[in-house]
């Protein structure tokens, strides 16, 4: 009989896998929202937007269509030519709303971590303040 997932022990490729998902996560939250609120955004202006290269840019775009949370639609643009819709479907919305509260509590617990440090150098500041004035 095999532990649960949460039961078995980290190992230690499980943080850079953890540290990989971290990034595959803000990466899709950064680029739906880049989407919703601009779904004629083309790939080449996602990758800037993103500051990642245009191939992982269409990496992560078919990562997302293949997921079902965004679909495409044609269109011609201004200059005659044809272009593309990103557009969020239900799933990519309701996607967007859980990786936003993970990224929400990961950056919160950040936050109190960083706020614990800060108390920690300041005591430390102080104490040691205190005694060089002895």
């Amino acid at each position: 009989m095999t532990k649960p997932e949460a039961d078995k022990p980290n190992t230690p490729t499980d943080e850079p896998t953890r540290r990989a998902d971290r990034l595959n996560d803000d990466l899709q939250l950064q680029a739906l929202r880049l989407l919703q609120a601009e779904p004629a955004l083309s790939q080449r202006d996602l990758a800037r937007a993103l500051g990642i290269s245009l191939g992982r840019t269409n990496y992560c775009m078919r990562a997302l269509i293949d997921q079902g949370w965004i679909k495409i639609q044609n269109f011609r643009n201004s200059r005659n030519k044809l272009a593309y819709l990103y557009l969020l479907t239900p799933q990519g919305i309701d996607a967007k709303a859980r990786i936003t509260a993970r990224f929400l509590q990961r950056k919160e617990a950040e936050y109190a971590a960083l706020q614990a440090e800060i108390a920690r150098l300041r005591a430390e500041v102080s104490a040691q303040g205190q005694t060089e004035m002895s």
